[in-house]
């Protein structure tokens, strides 16, 4: 519980002190009227004497607000209390009063300090307080209206007064509340005026300030062109040094200017600006999607192609419309607009002949027609772009298409592919090229993936992340997408750790999309670990029409807490709506299909024992149902490389297995035994090959109750060994419990003195104790790492030896190595 104390120094000189509960807050709101009723005495000190954190602020307004607010108005709250219990609490009290700036009472407490102050500490506060948070000496010096003397003067009695503190050759107030009120207390034309003094000497240089601070003033002071000019150069800035959200929101706020004007048809008062809207509207849509929203920057688009007067240039339309279609491809929204036909139009409207609009919007249009599997139109437009852009010298254009074009030798063999893109990477490097460079490290990433070969995987995500992270743009496409994948690695490989690592990246908080997608892996490993996430994956719930990579991992996260709380008809359901919503995202037979096909067959399987034989029937029509639509997804699945890789053999073969187990469990038309134990030693093998870690202990764990309950208890065991060494090192509770459930136990110690290796796994400890890596010994044996792997996991359960240092010493100690 959180408890906070007020003091005031009363006129005797002597400190009364009050403290209260967070319990007393939500009841009675105390420190609110205490402090109003010490503001009306005078002498308020201290409100709460330790700023509180973050999170504890979070949970005080829980306690006030039981019902909770919005996010954005939750976080203003944290941001404008700086850890402040009153502060919180009459913040809060006011979030439901709209265009309430801060609450009256809160502002009477506040400005009781200003009334302390002489005149000349007066008319610097207030100048102060027009400038923002932080403002320089010269800026105060300039805009004033003191003479030095009297700044001097008048700035000591504020820092004096704690209104004012020096900070690095500058000025802050000391709480900014403080700075609000004061502004808040300024009659409006007292604010224009002084925020025209400001807009007059960063214009004319008389004090050093920034495009920002300029365009601030400028709108403040309903200077208009000078706003304008000075947001779109605020947001070229903040672009330049790796900026994203700052450039998206000046670029926006310049575009409220002059689209505002431009809807009057006469160009307002903003006269000849020299400012192309469309350059403007495709500069405000790539800064947001850079910064990971590219649903805003499709909603921009949008509202500005809409307030396009009738008359307004083709090439005005082309542009914006291509840039559309750009943000639209690389979401998975549920949008009605097709990106394909959009993206057609602008190539239509776009000028003939060699220019940069036109390369630009055919570059966008070969990626956008690579995306839906186009890949002959793609070549064609990519390359027209290509020759436009080296007959221009436009390398970073050039460099883009190229891309485009590499990716395209997907058709054919994987080495073609590799090194096309290698090319590609190194004249995007060459040419400065961020965003095409960060594409070519991310798709050979996912060439790497795609065939399982997840260290070269590791290596190229990993290039890309740091790329983007160095650029200062890590929720920028394919640098975010390229973080996302390489934690998808670390989950299967048992790597959990450094899958959450990835998810914490210093600076501001993730756009929403992004956030979702890392918080959706977060809690597979929660609930793999045996956390229940049942209510946390339903805030997920939203972003699936958003994201298909959210509805597909947090569907199969609800479809495994249906089963563990053996609810069936539940996990169907979750199956059945993540269906429909992906279906309309992408397509109906997408390949993703069969896993949570297997997934929800499984947690069917598990619940035909405790079900009647009429509900057993109805649940075997659902496995027949799912396992269809697995199926079909398998005979329509198209790929331009024909190769369906190791992760879909796997689940192709464990949607068999499952489906097997459960007419199995069911007794309604049992497989025979052997059949139903042979399907599972190939989903077994398939797993081991595919390299997932906690998916082959999974397998194990229920391949091993179906020996046992056949009577094969030798088998059971040392396939439980095998799983519940691995269990261990994930820390799987789920998995232990489910071994546990089917009566595996570990071996005693006396029968595994007499553990025997085989001829192959002599041979790797050997190398194991020389110690060489898996990568090492899989070349000198001629053989995969993941197949050393799974020997060295066989090893390590044989000698209930928790690594590889510890088998080697077992090994040594029992006479196994040569």
């Amino acid at each position: 519980m959180l408890s906070f104390l007020l003091s005031r120094v009363d006129s005797g000189g002597f400190a009364v002190v009050a403290s209260y509960r967070s319990d007393d807050l939500h009841r009675r709101h105390p420190l609110r009227r205490q402090v109003a009723e010490w503001s009306r005495l005078g002498g308020v000190e201290r409100v709460n004497l330790s700023p509180l954190a973050d999170d504890d602020v979070r949970s005080l307004v829980k306690q006030l607000v039981p019902g909770g607010l919005p996010e954005s108005e939750l976080s203003a709250v944290v941001a404008r209390a700086e850890g402040n219990a009153f502060f919180v609490e009459e913040l809060v009290s006011a979030a439901a009063e709209p265009g309430t700036f801060i609450p009256a009472d809160l502002a009477d407490v506040l400005l009781v300090r200003l009334d302390r102050l002489d005149d000349d500490a007066r008319q610097v506060v207030r100048a102060a307080s027009a400038s923002g948070r932080r403002v320089s000496h010269d800026l105060l010096e300039a805009t004033s209206g003191l003479s030095a003397e009297a700044l001097d003067h008048g700035l000591r009695g504020a820092v004096e007064m704690n209104v004012l503190v020096a900070e690095r050759g500058a000025y802050a107030f000391r709480h900014a509340l403080l700075g609000e009120a004061v502004y808040d207390d300024l009659l409006p034309g007292e604010r224009a005026r002084l925020h025209a003094r400001y807009v007059a000497v960063l214009r004319d240089g008389s004090a050093r300030g920034t495009a920002a601070e300029l365009a601030r003033h400028a709108r403040l002071a309903m200077d208009r062109v000078t706003a304008l000019q000075a947001s779109v150069r605020a947001g070229n800035e903040a672009s330049a040094v790796g900026g994203p959200d700052e450039a998206a929101y000046h670029y926006q706020q310049a575009l409220e200017i002059l689209s505002g004007d431009l809807a009057r048809g006469d160009g307002g008062d903003l006269g000849d600006h020299g400012i192309d809207l469309s350059k403007l509207v495709v500069k405000a849509a790539d800064a947001l999607v850079t910064s990971g929203d590219p649903e805003r920057a499709i909603a921009v688009i949008g509202e500005q192609l809409e307030r396009l007067p009738t008359d307004a240039p083709d090439t005005w339309r082309a542009r914006m419309l291509s840039a559309q279609a750009a943000a639209i491809y690389i979401t998975e929204v549920d949008n009605e607009i097709d990106p394909v036909i959009l993206s057609a139009q602008a190539v239509a409207l776009a000028p003939l002949g060699e220019n940069g609009l036109r390369a630009r919007v055919l570059a966008n249009h070969a990626k956008i027609l690579a995306a839906y599997g186009r890949y002959d139109e793609a070549e064609t437009a990519g390359v027209d772009a290509l020759e436009i852009a080296e007959r221009l010298d436009f390398h970073e254009l050039a460099s883009d298409a190229i891309t485009t074009l590499s990716g395209l030798k997907k058709a054919g063999p994987k080495e073609g592919l590799r090194a096309a893109l290698e090319e590609a990477i190194n004249r995007a490097v060459e040419s400065e090229a961020l965003d095409a460079e960060l594409r070519g490290r991310f798709l050979l990433g996912r060439s790497y993936e795609d065939w399982g070969e997840f260290d070269e995987a590791e290596r190229w995500f990993a290039s890309g992340i740091e790329r983007a992270t160095d650029a200062g743009v890590p929720w920028a496409p394919y640098g975010f997408e390229a973080r996302w994948q390489l934690s998808w690695i670390h989950l299967v490989r048992g790597e959990w750790d450094r899958a959450l690592d990835l998810f914490v990246v210093e600076g501001p908080v993730p756009p929403p999309i992004p956030r979702a997608m890392l918080n959706s892996m977060r809690l597979q490993i929660l609930q793999h670990r045996g956390d229940d996430v049942t209510a946390r994956v339903g805030g997920l719930r939203p972003f699936w029409r958003r994201e298909g990579a959210v509805a597909i991992h947090a569907a199969a996260i609800e479809m495994i807490g249906a089963g563990r709380r053996d609810e069936p008809e539940a996990a169907v359901a979750s199956y059945d709506e993540a269906v429909a919503v992906l279906s309309r995202i992408w397509h109906e037979w997408f390949s993703a299909r069969i896993r949570l096909a297997a997934v929800t067959i499984g947690v069917l399987a598990d619940a035909m024992a405790h079900r009647s034989g009429a509900e057993r029937e109805v649940l075997v029509k659902e496995v027949d149902r799912l396992h269809t639509d697995g199926h079909i997804v398998l005979d329509r699945y198209t790929d331009p490389s024909g190769h369906w890789g190791p992760e879909g053999r796997a689940w192709v073969k464990r949607l068999d297995a499952e489906t097997l187990r459960a007419r199995w469990r069911s007794g309604l038309d049992a497989p025979p035994l052997e059949v139903l134990v042979e399907t599972w030693r190939e989903t077994e093998t398939l797993f081991a090959d595919f390299g997932h870690v906690h998916e082959l202990a999974v397998v194990r764990t229920r391949l091993a109750g179906i020996l046992r309950a056949s009577g094969d208890l030798a088998g059971a065991r040392e396939l439980g060994d095998l799983a519940r060494a691995a269990a261990h090192e994930l820390g799987a509770r789920p998995l232990l419990d489910e071994l546990q459930a089917i009566g595996s136990a570990p071996a005693a110690r006396a029968a595994e003195t007499t553990a025997t290796l085989t001829a192959r796994e002599r041979e790797i400890i050997g190398h194991v104790a020389d110690g060489r890596t898996n990568g090492e010994i899989a070349r000198m044996l001629f053989i995969s790492a993941k197949t050393v792997s799974v020997h060295v996991s066989n090893i390590l359960a044989k000698l209930d030896a928790s690594g590889r240092t510890e088998a080697a010493a077992i090994a040594r100690r029992r006479g196994m190595l040569d």
